[in-house]
């Protein structure tokens, strides 16, 4: 089955307002017209206005936030709610990054009521999953991940399935230069839908997107793209240099 490929940059706390716009400037240049693949940006909240700013016209790219409240509204100092986000032109919400999960506590389950509210506000989820190196050693990765993707679509139905695209980042990877090697990744990806099918059936599993994370570069990009079960990427530190994002895009155009 053919799925469009869809490259995220995950900012994180990076790129002020300002610099989003020299950023931008550079980037849709080189992207002005839609291509044969997503392309999303994930800007800080102080950043989204400027970034929904910029990138509006541009028919090529998307834009992300990269966490959300599951509350619509109400006492929550230092929330941003699914209505904030819509209102700014928001199109896709990262939810579960291992950084969410690791330093602020988000379980699968509050992950899952966040999954549920950015579907409701009519925008995307990428979800995020993934397994540390003491988890992987262990012989856990099976498990870690099945439990992730069980907890984190609980309720979620078939028709949903398709405005969620998973991302599957080996946390041990996140931003430390490694990268699993193509057949680990295509390994791991492979296990990621057969969970998904098990859970919704084939038609959703061979139609999800499921992205590669973890140290992706322009030197790796091509040939993590090629694999049959990874559908794009989720990239971190390579994407905060706008040239470096763009020949990561043009990997995934030309795979």
């Amino acid at each position: 089955m053919s799925r469009k490929p869809i490259i995220a940059a995950n900012w994180k706390m990076n790129v002020t307002p300002s610099e989003a716009v020299t950023y931008l400037d550079t980037f849709l240049s080189t992207f002005s017209q839609p291509v044969n693949v997503d392309i999303v940006i994930g800007a800080s909240f102080v950043t989204l206005p400027k970034a929904a700013e910029l990138i509006g016209p541009n028919p090529a790219v998307d834009l992300a936030a990269q966490n959300m409240s599951h509350e619509a509204n109400g006492a929550f100092t230092g929330e941003t709610s699914a209505a904030m986000l819509n209102d700014v032109g928001v199109d896709y919400v990262i939810l579960g990054h291992s950084e969410r999960r690791s330093l602020y506590g988000e379980d699968d389950a509050v992950i899952n009521k966040k999954v549920h509210a950015t579907l409701a506000a009519g925008m995307k989820p990428i979800l995020c999953i993934g397994e540390s190196l003491e988890e992987r050693e262990g012989g856990q990765l099976e498990s870690v991940l099945t439990s992730q993707l069980e907890g984190s679509l609980a309720g979620i139905s078939a028709d949903q399935m398709a405005d969620i695209v998973i991302a599957y980042e080996p946390v041990w990877a996140i931003g430390t230069g490694v990268t699993a090697s193509k057949e680990q990744a295509q390994e791991t990806q492979a296990f990621v839908r057969s969970v998904l099918e098990k859970i919704f059936g084939s038609d959703v599993a061979g139609a999800t997107r499921i992205q590669y994370g973890g140290s992706v570069k322009p030197g790796n990009a091509e040939e993590l793209i090629n694999q049959p079960d990874i559908d794009g990427f989720l990239v971190g530190g390579a994407a905060l240099d706008p040239n470096s994002f763009a020949e990561i895009v043009g990997a995934g155009i030309g795979g």
